[in-house]
């Protein structure tokens, strides 16, 4: 094959991002399009797995991610009243321990790092914009624009998220993502006093966990079962999480009565109903291929939502490094990444299931230890 040198990613969020910094480390000339105007990045805080610290080493941020951010290797559990009750450890991932177990930061922070990181690579970046038509031929992907431009391109990525345009224009009978039956709240607080690593406090009814964000800021997480994703007013949001920590004494009172009162910003709380699919393999058709969100949208009880959307970018570029025929390479693509993905898809999945029927307390920890271990295999 000759090597592709005009590639086209639609989406530039974190999986769009980063398919360009590595595809531009092969010297090839990178298109990035993004229908927001502004690049903006919704969102709280995120939680980065060691794994995904070892892959966002690879793109070459993980200095700067962790220097925006906070880094633990520990975990601590708490009654609903913030009595302790156990303390863990988490590994580290294998060819990467030097780096700590996990970390996090604000969502935002980290499509800050990766957007300067892509326009610092060469990418040449389209904003406002997003593909009209896809016309594939045997060589080449012929691409109209919204904006009223065309391209040609020897290979596009697709990128663009859970309600993916592209996978509904090239992939019309992939699944579409269904609903979970929880919903996750999040809410951008002031780091309480102590709060130095993962902590989860465990109610009677609801499971809330705080991670520490930056020195001065952490976020606050919970996940609450609904029968169906009927929309929340945002202006109902303050109100709904408030009941949601009702049941709380300890620092989650406390960060509950702030929210109550006022303390903490409406844009600092973010609702969002949880939706998972894994579309079957190959994740290609012609020279187009799909990554991230797009063919794999995971919930966020393994915090690795994030980290196998960079993955797939590191194995793609990998991948066409090695060379071979378009499709040989893209179905090895495909091969390398969609055990891994259904892994964390079908176990975080899991676990959402037990928290919201009170199922079995040991087969949640099991699946929890089984699932960390395999994600600190290397890719």
């Amino acid at each position: 094959m000759d090597q592709p040198r005009n590639i086209l990613i639609i989406g530039g969020g974190i999986a769009g991002m980063c398919a360009a910094i590595e595809l531009r480390k092969l010297g090839m000339h990178v298109e990035l399009v993004e229908l927001d105007k502004d690049w903006r990045t919704q969102g709280a805080g995120i939680t980065v797995s060691g794994p995904t610290l070892r892959a966002l080493r690879t793109v070459g941020v993980v200095d700067e991610v962790m220097a925006a951010g906070a880094t633990w290797d520990g975990l601590r559990f708490y009654d609903g009243d913030g009595r302790l009750l156990r303390e863990a450890c988490s590994p580290r991932a294998q060819g990467a321990e030097d780096l700590p177990a996990t970390g996090a930061l604000l969502r935002p922070v980290l499509a800050r790092v990766l957007g300067r990181a892509t326009l610092a690579s060469g990418a040449q970046v389209r904003l406002g914009v997003t593909f009209e038509t896809i016309r594939q031929a045997p060589a080449h992907v012929d691409v109209s624009f919204t904006d009223g431009s065309h391209g040609r391109y020897d290979l596009v990525v697709g990128a663009d998220g859970l309600a993916s345009k592209v996978r509904g224009a090239v992939f019309p009978d992939m699944p579409a993502p269904a609903y979970t039956g929880q919903g996750s709240w999040r809410a951008v607080v002031p780091r309480p006093e102590g709060i130095d690593q993962a902590t989860m406090f465990m109610g009677a009814r609801t499971k809330v966990g705080v991670n520490p964000v930056s020195a001065t800021e952490a976020y606050l997480y919970c996940l609450d079962h609904r029968p169906d994703n009927a929309f929340i007013a945002p202006e109902r949001w303050r109100a709904e999480l408030t009941e949601l920590l009702a049941e709380f004494g300890g620092v989650i009172g406390e960060l509950r009565d702030r929210i109550a009162g006022g303390a903490i910003a409406n844009p600092g709380i973010v609702y969002r109903p949880l939706e998972a699919f894994i579309a079957p393999a190959p994740w290609h058709r012609g020279r187009v291929v799909l990554i991230g969100d797009t063919v794999h949208a995971t919930t966020p009880h393994l915090a690795s939502g994030a980290g196998i959307a960079i993955e797939d970018a590191v194995v793609l570029a990998q991948e066409l490094a090695a060379g071979g025929t378009m499709d040989q390479v893209l179905q090895r693509f495909t091969g390398r990444r969609f055990e891994r993905c259904r892994m964390v898809i079908d176990n975080s999945v899991r676990l959402g299931q037990l928290e919201q029927n009170g199922g079995s307390k040991q087969e949640h920890a099991a699946l929890m230890i089984d699932s960390i271990t395999a994600l600190a295999a290397p890719i």
